[in-house]
């Protein structure tokens, strides 16, 4: 019984740690894409000044 609780607890912190791995992946996508936004958003503006 001893090794079903800990194998559960094991399982439970594998899970978490996944978890937040993936939530800072995506969380670094958010930023590139704002700065990628703000490069196409600048390349615009500057394209519309020219003419």
């Amino acid at each position: 019984m001893k090794n079903i609780l800990f194998y559960m607890i094991l399982a439970g912190m594998a899970l978490l740690q996944s978890c937040s791995a993936v939530e800072a992946i995506f969380k670094a996508g958010m930023w590139w894409a704002f700065f990628l936004v703000g490069i196409v958003l600048l390349g615009i503006f500057l394209l519309l000044r020219r003419k």
